[in-house]
């Protein structure tokens, strides 16, 4: 698939980088020659130097017969003229932008081929944020995301010493949770993948991945020790976009405070976050975070612009006592030094925003994709099409589908049940299968199994 990445800032360089690695071809525009300069000498990609909106620049750059054009520069102007460019010069196929300013994204309207011409639209800020209120509501996890429309999630979990189903096999889940229905999908041990089958034993530290329906979450969650005392007090470090909507997103279930540095900030949070404490201060002040209760604060959430600062703040809230600390950090190579460590779970706006690109460019028709593992792991939502004729796997054993190693099917939602697949389950025709994948390079025969095609008729 040829591609024109718009931007070369953090989320542009992490995204040629999962991409390039899957046979595409990549070209990425940038006005910053230096940004443009590190890419090239790292991947094996093109690069074109200039405005990412302007006609001449896109032709330098191939927009003529680009497959997709994926727009996340920095201006929201930038990314939307430019896909109103490429559709009006080119008839480019698929235009995705990057939109931040929830002004544009509460008309949505806008975004038609009579207006805007944006097939879809990502916001990292807002995958994040709904990231971050689901591990609030369960701070036992170290990630869930959501599949089919939020019926089923897929949740990570860390095994502590002293939870129910540490030191026993996986099949004795059932006894643990009974009555509920879930799946083990994917064991990590010391960042190793461990395929899971019913006499795994669970170690202390194991992630676990587990797949269950929302309303079990915190049933299954519990078979791994440190159930935890419920959330109240959340303290959020940063009032930028992610703070504000994360306030307007949990201000009514929980206890909020905010801080932010910038005083004019302040007074325009206060204005619209009527439920949230807002504080002007800076969050690396530790004796800020000690008269504001740090120690009886249950989650603390670093979400500023800044990684260091990130980072920083999360170090003293640990210090200072709080329950548990979230932190976003940007910088790559910051993420495996500081998870775990200096910060409870570290998200990567960057690794959200790949997943949301990764549904429109996987063959067949996938409904999510989610990166893992920092993006060497990935977990789809695929729906299911055509006949016995037509199909490798309609009227098939979901059992005997003959699965690359390491890829799983965690379950099946047909129309609103959610089925465990079992030796007897038949795959149908419009299920959603959700699939896991231990290593994402075996996403191309996963896809070609999924195909319709008239070569079966």
């Amino acid at each position: 698939m040829k591609i024109l990445i718009l931007g070369a800032g953090q989320v542009g360089k992490t995204v040629a980088s999962a991409l390039s690695h899957e046979h595409n071809d990549i070209t990425v525009v940038d006005h910053n020659a230096q940004l443009l300069e590190v890419l090239e000498n790292r991947l094996d990609i093109r690069t074109v130097h200039g405005e990412a909106s302007h006609p001449d620049v896109l032709i330098r750059a191939g927009a003529e017969d680009a497959d997709l054009i994926l727009a996340v520069t920095n201006s929201d102007e930038t990314n939307m003229v430019a896909c109103q460019v490429t559709y009006t010069l080119f008839q480019t196929p698929t235009r995705l932008a990057r939109v931040r300013a929830e002004s544009y994204q509460n008309y949505p309207s806008l975004f038609s081929t009579d207006a805007v011409p944006v097939n879809y639209i990502i916001s990292p800020e807002f995958l994040v944020t709904q990231s971050i209120k689901h591990l609030i509501e369960s701070p036992e996890a170290l990630q869930i995301l959501d599949f089919a429309d939020g019926k089923v999630q897929l949740v990570a979990v860390r095994a502590h010493s002293g939870g129910p189903l540490v030191g026993h096999e996986l099949r004795s889940l059932s006894q643990q949770v009974p009555n509920v229905a879930t799946r083990i999908v994917a064991v990590y041990r010391r960042d190793r993948p461990i395929i899971p089958d019913g006499i795994t034993v669970v170690q202390e530290d194991d992630e676990v991945f587990f797949l269950a329906a929302r309303r079990d979450i915190p049933k299954v969650l519990g078979a791994f020790g440190r159930s935890g005392k419920s959330v109240r007090r959340v303290m959020i470090a940063g009032g930028g976009k992610i703070g504000e909507r994360l306030a307007q997103l949990i201000q009514t279930t929980y206890l909020v405070k905010l801080i932010e540095i910038d005083h004019q900030r302040c007074r325009e949070l206060a204005k619209s976050l009527y439920q949230t404490i807002v504080l002007n201060g800076d969050v690396t002040d530790a004796s800020l975070l000690k008269e504001e209760a740090i120690s009886d604060t249950d989650i603390f959430c670093a979400v500023t612009n800044d990684d260091e600062t990130n980072i920083l703040s999360a170090m003293l809230a640990k210090r200072c006592g709080v329950g548990k600390c979230l932190s976003i950090i940007n910088h790559p190579d910051y993420l495996d030094l500081t998870q775990g460590d200096a910060v409870d779970i570290a998200l990567s706006p960057a690794q959200f925003t790949i997943g949301a690109i990764l549904t429109h460019i996987r063959r067949g028709d996938v409904v999510a994709v989610h990166s893992l593992r920092r993006g060497a792991a990935e977990a789809i939502e695929i729906i299911v099409h055509g006949t016995r004729q037509t199909s490798k796997v309609v009227g098939q054993h979901a059992k005997s589908l003959r699965l690359p190693e390491g890829v799983t099917i965690g379950a099946i939602v047909r129309r609103d049940e959610l089925i465990f697949v079992t030796s007897r389950t038949i795959i149908e025709s419009d299920d959603h299968v959700i699939l896991f994948l231990v290593d994402k390079q075996h996403i191309a025969t996963v896809e070609r199994l999924f195909q319709v095609s008239s070569a079966f008729l």
